[in-house]
């Protein structure tokens, strides 16, 4: 093999290994901003479930409130008429 022939081998391996380090360095930031987003979709997923608890119990706070309301309606109602029953009297 010929020096000239040794120096474009050695020149193509230097290519070569440059252009492997840029893809494993490309690689491993993908793999890092996967990580990140990965990360950041469980937070998201703890918020949603977290959220959805606290829906389900103003849900079933407002579902009280309006019982109450129509138990103090039907109350007022009884009222009202005991009130105009003794008026009539």
């Amino acid at each position: 093999m010929s020096e000239a022939t040794l120096k474009d081998a050695l020149t193509r391996l230097g290519h070569a290994m440059v252009a492997l380090e840029d893809a494993v360095s490309s690689r491993i930031e993908r793999e890092g901003d996967y990580v990140e987003a990965e990360a950041e979709v469980q937070r998201m997923n703890a918020d949603r479930a977290r959220l959805a608890g606290e829906l389900d119990k103003s849900e079933a706070r407002a579902e009280r409130l309006e019982d109450a309301n129509k138990e103090v309606s039907r109350r007022l109602v009884t009222a009202m008429e005991t009130i105009r029953a003794v008026l009539d009297r």
